[in-house]
């Protein structure tokens, strides 16, 4: 069986994702976020499936519907305490954002702002990693795809989400004997073997300065959304940029 909070969750598909309202009234009177049903199936389940259905949608109005409620969804459900990078990993919303981050970037930088594990929550980067998760993305990807703008757009956000799950902790958390091998990368190995390069330094070297008052100031400011909290400090853009974290932005050089 189901509890009404998950019973409200799985009724919601592309027909009908109005019903946000009962979800907050059912979390404000106490619904239980870590309820699952005798199959496994968990608050994020539901979420998740939607999720999957929006490259089926049958406008872009109706994407853009599902995008949105799944994302005031997943804001009620970790204000109430839900983990959404918790095991199994089909049942991890953060692991389900990390293999398709480009599709999810949003949603994905919410989660990792907000404070959700990178790594899996109980057994950590042995069982799944978010910096495994994005490299073995971006290689896949890569060596496959021919489209210049697509690909630099997917390194800019690669990079991007490399630098939220490395700002998330003053010590970063790597699968033991992590490596990645770039040869498929096509034109942009070199760029794609930098970020790794940069990711294994910060491991094995004591972190710099700007690296630490970086996540120091990001957790300061907390809750999400930290971004109209850094910009209205009292700082050079340049390092409002640093501390912002987006490899989108124009005007910047990495």
């Amino acid at each position: 069986g189901k509890t009404a909070l998950l019973h409200a969750l799985a009724s919601s598909d592309s027909g009908q994702i109005h019903n946000t309202d009962s979800i907050r009234l059912l979390l404000e009177g106490g619904a239980d976020v870590r309820a699952a049903t005798k199959d496994g199936d968990t608050v994020f389940t539901y979420v998740i499936y939607l999720l999957g259905e929006m490259p089926y949608s049958r406008t872009d109005e109706e994407a853009e519907a599902i995008e949105s409620f799944c994302f005031r969804v997943t804001q009620l459900l970790l204000a109430h305490g839900a983990n959404p990078s918790e095991c199994p990993a089909s049942e991890s919303l953060t692991h389900f954002c990390l293999k398709s981050f480009k599709e999810y970037f949003p949603l994905l930088r919410f989660l990792l702002e907000s404070g959700a594990a990178y790594n899996c929550s109980l057994h950590g980067p042995s069982c799944w990693s978010g910096f495994h998760i994005t490299f073995e993305h971006l290689c896949w990807h890569l060596s496959r795809l021919d489209d210049e703008t697509y690909s630099t757009d997917l390194i800019q956000k690669g990079q991007t989400l490399l630098e939220l799950m490395m700002a998330s902790s003053q010590a970063i958390q790597l699968p033991s004997n992590f490596e990645v091998n770039t040869s498929s990368c096509r034109s942009h190995g070199e760029k794609v073997q930098t970020l790794f390069c940069s990711l294994k330094q910060l491991e094995c070297s004591p972190q710099a300065l700007k690296h630490l008052c970086r996540v120091f100031i990001r957790q300061r400011l907390k809750p999400w959304p930290v971004d109209d909290k850094i910009k209205a400090l009292p700082l050079p853009d340049r390092l409002k940029w640093y501390l912002l974290i987006d490899h989108g932005a124009a005007g910047h050089e990495d």
